[in-house]
């Protein structure tokens, strides 16, 4: 199996991991260097590893992606199915027209009542570089058994699948 097949193997998967987590803590670089997350509400997984989302062209966040550093972590949960993933990328600022229009959901307006033509709507366009995730199995059964196995027989625990993805 060659390098590209291998790597869309590993994007698939990890689209397919994080496709249903509507939300994402977005972390960024502040001014002082400083680490800030926020809540995000992913528009859009391609399968090119690029996720959208949406923000004020003027935010804070917007700020720290344009002067500070353009690198971003993209944390997804979602602890019923024990799932979480990390997602590290390069942001992009965009007003791209086209592409708010295509996003766009009456939703929105809460954010932007002036709707998808309000001058503060704008789009973050990351691309992924890198991920890791943590997969456990979904039956607490299956994940007490692995324990107590583990326990007894002085192994180590392995609650669920653990790998990282470079792209």
């Amino acid at each position: 199996m060659d390098n590209n097949q291998n790597r869309q193997e590993s994007l698939n998967k990890l689209i397919d991991m994080i496709k249903d987590v509507d939300i994402a803590m977005m972390t960024t670089i502040d001014d002082d260097g400083s680490l800030r997350s926020r809540p995000m509400r992913t528009q859009e997984v391609k399968e090119d590893g690029v996720l959208w989302f949406f923000t004020g062209y003027q935010s804070g966040k917007s700020h720290e992606i344009n002067d500070n550093d353009a690198h971003v972590n993209l944390s997804y949960s979602n602890p019923d199915d024990e799932l979480y993933v990390s997602v590290s990328g390069r942001a992009t600022l965009t007003k791209d027209k086209q592409k708010i229009d295509e996003l766009w959901n009456p939703a929105l307006k809460a954010w932007f009542p002036n709707g998808k033509d309000d001058p503060n709507v704008g789009l973050i366009k990351v691309t992924i570089d890198k991920a890791e995730y943590w997969d456990a199995p979904n039956s607490t059964l299956v994940h007490l058994y692995g324990m107590a196995k583990a326990a007894i027989t002085g192994d180590k625990a392995r609650p669920g699948d653990n790998e990282k993805i470079n792209l």
